[in-house]
């Protein structure tokens, strides 16, 4: 199942940021994770930029589901070496604002590169998150370029790390994505009903 959403801001600046209350679902990940074909696959179109050069998406980008149940929220990716000094401080500042002045963040999905061991970068965001008290969802792109026996050593060593099993997804031959949009539209749909209660 594709999720049918719109592409409604594009933030490069603090003052760009939404403020409404509406549920937000955010992706973040190292560049060069997958992050926009992962977004793609779960779209059934192409929205998201995709690039062979890390760290294309600058901005944080709000697709809004057309059942307006919320948002999917796509960050810049973190850990880019050869973004300049002031372009990572600039990006470094949105995110800070974007997370301590974000209403109802109800998930974090943070994307893992399948194919490599724990990196600093991700476990800093994990860490964030659990610290803010944010619901994570762990996810492993790029599952088609590993063995089954590579991703099931994957999945034990993030289990431990997110105190939660992780979503092995493909955007290439598109597993576990049906999963994903299932879970996305399950948590968004609960937390509106939540919020009408």
């Amino acid at each position: 199942m594709a999720l049918s959403v719109k592409l409604t801001c594009t933030a490069f600046t603090t003052e760009q940021l939404l403020s409404d209350a509406k549920a937000k679902i955010v992706f973040a990940g190292r560049s060069n994770v997958g992050k926009s074909s992962l977004l793609n696959a779960l779209f059934g179109q192409k929205l998201a930029k995709i690039s062979s050069t890390p760290g294309k998406t600058q901005s944080i980008n709000y697709y809004e589901l057309t059942n307006q149940t919320g948002y999917l929220v796509d960050l810049p990716g973190y850990g880019y070496a050869k973004a300049s000094f002031e372009q990572r401080r600039v990006w470094s500042n949105l995110l800070d604002v974007f997370f301590q002045k974000t209403s109802n963040i109800t998930l974090v999905c943070v994307l893992i590169d399948s194919r490599l061991p724990p990196q600093e970068k991700d476990l800093d965001m994990i860490s964030f998150s659990q610290s803010q008290n944010l619901n994570i969802l762990g996810i492993l792109t790029k599952t088609d370029k590993c063995s089954n026996k590579q991703i099931k050593d994957r999945l034990n060593e993030w289990s431990g790390i997110l105190r939660a099993k992780p979503l092995p997804t493909s955007s290439k031959n598109k597993s576990g994505i049906d999963v994903l949009a299932r879970t996305l539209s399950e948590t968004l749909a609960a937390n509106s009903l939540t919020n009408e209660s």
